[in-house]
């Protein structure tokens, strides 16, 4: 590029034009903290207020026996995680779990109730009721397996309890490419 009359070349050292880039990146990492890898959450300090402020209000709040209470934050339909935040009954942190990580969907086991199961892996996707045997199926997105491909955990019910769990792959659409459903 030449220099001439009316020209203004501005050279900005490759630093400063890096920064707003890296201050983005910063903002958009911050912002994808889980509350089991947050720093700011540590238990026996923490309290209620303090996870309340950082991820708004829990969709459902589950008393425990000992007095504390569970704070469930489900990313469904979408997420692939719930997170069940546990506090002891001053309401200091003692925990926070993946409800829907390999451990946590093994906990579901037949005989189980709908509430029992909500209680272990919090709200689900979808409901769906078939007919013919009778089950109605609750599911919840998962992380996908090594193939890439989107996975759900099924739970089957009937007669009111659980008879088995399944999973299933999401294939993506041809015709609607980003509607996975």
């Amino acid at each position: 590029m030449r220099e001439g009359p009316g020209t203004t070349l501005t050279a900005m050292p490759s630093a400063r034009r890096a920064l707003p880039s890296l201050l983005l990146c910063a903002a958009l990492l911050a912002g994808c903290a889980t509350p089991d890898r947050d720093p700011r959450l540590q238990p026996g300090r923490s309290n209620e207020a303090e996870v309340v402020a950082l991820y708004g209000q829990p969709g459902r709040v589950w008393p425990e026996a000992d007095g504390g209470r569970t704070l469930e934050y489900s990313g469904q339909p979408m997420g692939r995680h719930t997170w069940m935040v546990t506090l002891d009954a001053a309401g200091r942190l003692v925990g926070v779990i993946d409800a829907l990580s390999p451990a946590g969907r093994a906990r579901v086991q037949p005989g189980m109730t709908p509430e029992q199961v909500s209680r272990l892996l919090g709200r689900e996707r979808s409901r769906v009721f078939f007919r013919n045997s009778g089950e109605d199926v609750w599911d919840w997105t998962i992380e996908p397996d090594q193939t890439g491909y989107g996975l759900r955990f099924n739970v089957h019910f009937k007669d009111g309890v659980v008879v088995r769990t399944t999973q299933s792959m999401v294939f993506p659409s041809r015709l609607f490419p980003g509607m996975d459903d």
